[in-house]
């Protein structure tokens, strides 16, 4: 079994790059089989998720040519075959291909789709999206059969601005008849990446990054070129991990408007932050305030970010107030960090932090992908070394992220154990 072993205290300094945005990648790679040709996407970040999406695109006839941080996706031999439950389990955004093939064939069976347990994720939305565009659908316990005569424009209002359910919606759209308005769309950056390519391709949408998109559906589209932006999520942690122990640390290849809600509260706790066009500087500081969050869907704190943002919060003077609105499963990363010595009360919710803590080093298990990455913050700042299993979380959203931190001074290896 592969583990990280980390000895932690180690001041971090130079400079660590962002990679394109995995959260992008899921949509983006799907997306493209919407053309009949070929299409090339590049700053795609290495990860197991982008593998996984990869299995399933040559499972569907598709071919791919793989080099450093790109994609070239020829989708002429493209097949609608059924999704097999032990490619749709991998992750939570394989329910893309579930609109790809849709939007592409009018007919689709796939199992439901797979990802970190961080609580229920129905995709109740999505279906709602795909009934009023004309999909008529059949669930045979985890396995969906769609079909549909014809799609056509509709208004779908969801009830929650959802991002898959957006991003599901979008990608049906753009090949259905006549005009389609999503109301109470989702508002992340990567939503405006999806249309950014899918325009490039010969989309008609408007007002992604807004509450109410507009999409004019078309025959067909066409292969592009197109550049992912950076994972704000990525940037996010590592600029934590920068305020805890960054010795004016550079995380560079960033869209700082992005990331502009954490980088507010950094500096709301004394951190020392230097935002430039597309970097910025973050300097650790011995004493830190306490503050509270609450996630919400973007421009609101990231989900996401909320378990890194933990681990620094331990480090905080004073108490300070965390509540999740977005998943109710997602401080399976506390009982860890409280066996490490911190003081995290848990109610509903809602979780109360009493710090500064001194954290020590110890065995503990990344039990999904942000949890890891918060339990890594906390092995960082740890006296001692610290052994995190079950890393396969973490390699599935984090590029090399041990080669990153390695080349600023981090004591952190890969080992088997």
């Amino acid at each position: 079994m592969k583990a990280l072993k980390v000895i932690g205290n180690q001041k971090l300094t130079g400079s660590i790059r962002i990679s394109g945005a995995k959260n992008s990648a899921v949509a983006l790679i799907p997306a493209t089989l919407l053309s009949n040709g070929t299409t090339t996407l590049c700053n795609i970040p290495d990860v197991r998720d982008v593998d996984f999406l990869e299995q399933t695109l040559k499972y569907l006839g598709v071919d791919v040519k793989r080099a450093s941080g790109s994609f070239l996706i020829n989708t002429r031999n493209l097949k609608n075959l059924a999704i097999p439950e032990e490619l749709s389990n991998k992750l939570r955004a394989s329910y893309y291909f579930m609109a790809v093939l849709l939007a592409r064939f009018k007919h689709v069976e796939m199992y439901f789709p797979g990802g970190c347990e961080i609580g229920a994720r129905p995709i109740d939305q999505t279906l709602k999206a795909f009934k009023l565009l004309g999909a008529k659908i059949e669930e045979d316990g985890c396995l969906f059969k769609m079909n549909a005569e014809k799609l056509i424009g509709a208004t779908i209002p969801l009830d929650m601005p959802s991002v898959g359910a957006t991003i599901n919606a979008i990608i049906v759209a753009v090949l259905a008849e006549g005009k389609t308005e999503i109301l109470n769309a989702a508002l992340e950056p990567e939503i405006v990446d999806l249309a950014d390519m899918l325009n490039k391709m010969g989309a008609k949408i408007e007002g992604a990054g807004t509450s109410k998109i507009s999409i004019v559906g078309v025959k067909e589209l066409h292969g592009t070129n197109h550049d992912i932006i950076p994972d704000r999520i990525e940037a996010g942690t590592y600029t934590i991990i920068g305020a805890l122990l960054g010795n004016y640390l550079k995380i560079d290849n960033i869209v700082p408007s992005h990331i502009k809600t954490l980088t507010d509260k950094l500096i709301e706790m004394g951190v020392n932050v230097e935002i430039h066009d597309d970097y910025l500087f973050v300097d650790s500081q011995d004493k830190i305030k306490a503050v509270d969050i609450k996630t919400q869907e973007y421009p609101g704190f990231p989900t996401d970010l909320q378990q890194p943002f933990v681990t620094l919060l331990t480090q905080a003077k004073g108490v300070s107030h965390v509540i999740e609105t977005i998943y109710e499963n997602r401080f399976m990363n506390v009982p860890y960090l409280n066996q490490m010595g911190s003081n995290i009360h848990v109610k509903d919710n809602t979780l109360t932090i009493t710090g500064p803590n001194k954290l020590k080093g110890g065995l503990v298990k990344a039990t999904d992908l942000r949890a890891g990455a918060s339990l890594l913050i906390a092995a960082l700042i740890a006296d001692g070394e610290t052994t995190i299993t079950e890393i396969n979380h973490l390699l599935r959203g984090y590029e090399e992220i041990v080669e990153k931190l390695t080349n600023v001074g981090a004591k952190i290896e890969i080992k088997e154990i």
